[in-house]
């Protein structure tokens, strides 16, 4: 039980974007369950989470699997006997020029980082319809905006999640639950640390900032549109880039 915490899901937590935003929800005062493809990770994360005081949760979970994202969330609600937030973070990239991108590429892309925000959202939304409140918040990109070569399939994976929030957020709204995106910028996480000096300095040639976002400022985001600060806020996608993309 959660003592009347409030409770989040966060897909894909146990690095990046995806553990600091967990992290900045645990650090409010949420109970967390998390998940992600490898077990050592994700109990990794979770043993770090503890640290801030709350009980949390880890799974793993394919979030391609409609199944098996149902079950996980039915497993969270029943553990917990609520739901108020769920983060959409889980998402790969398999980048290639369109000319060469294999079938498998597309099909694991748009799975990964599409499809699975359908089908966890559809799961969250029993029990928040319900509670008649909930916060759904889906990590999109800044490149569902303003396109990137070689990377088709992520791109259209990003922007079919801008179009998902605006359509989810007006049927769901009636019933006290927003549904807004988040898109970041380039974000100094694991991957981009792997980038030489020259793509790191092309990146943030970029930026009107002049730097890396970090993955906190992306959980800033999110934890102010889980609070009641961002109640009247839905169907938007939120910008957090630098000034990259205006």
């Amino acid at each position: 039980m959660s003592d009347n915490r409030p409770v989040a899901i966060v897909t894909g937590a146990s690095r990046g974007i995806g553990f600091a935003v967990a992290e900045k929800l645990a650090k409010a005062g949420y109970d967390l369950a998390i998940c992600a493809t490898r077990e050592e990770t994700v109990n990794a994360a979770a043993d770090k989470l503890l640290a801030h005081g709350g009980q949390v949760s880890a799974h793993v979970v394919n979030v391609t699997d409609a199944d098996a994202v149902k079950t996980f969330i039915q497993a969270v609600v029943k553990q917990f006997s609520r739901l108020d937030v769920l983060v959409n973070n889980a998402g790969i990239t398999k980048d290639g020029l369109a000319m060469r991108m294999k079938a498998d590429d597309w099909k694991a892309v748009i799975d990964t980082n599409l499809s699975s925000v359908f089908y966890a959202s559809q799961a969250a939304l029993k029990p928040m319809m319900k509670a008649r409140v909930g916060r759904i918040i889906n990590i999109s990109s800044v490149v569902a905006s303003m396109g990137n070569p070689g990377q088709l399939n992520y791109c259209a994976s990003k922007g079919g999640i801008d179009a998902m929030t605006r359509s989810l957020a007006k049927e769901v709204g009636s019933r006290n639950i927003t549904v807004n995106a988040i898109a970041p910028g380039f974000i100094a996480t694991d991957m981009t640390a792997d980038l030489g000096k020259d793509a790191h300095a092309s990146l943030t040639s970029q930026i009107p900032l002049g730097r890396l976002g970090n993955p906190e400022d992306i959980a800033a985001a999110v934890l102010f549109l889980a609070s009641d600060s961002g109640a009247y806020i839905t169907g938007q996608v939120l910008h957090i880039n630098g000034g990259m993309y205006m």
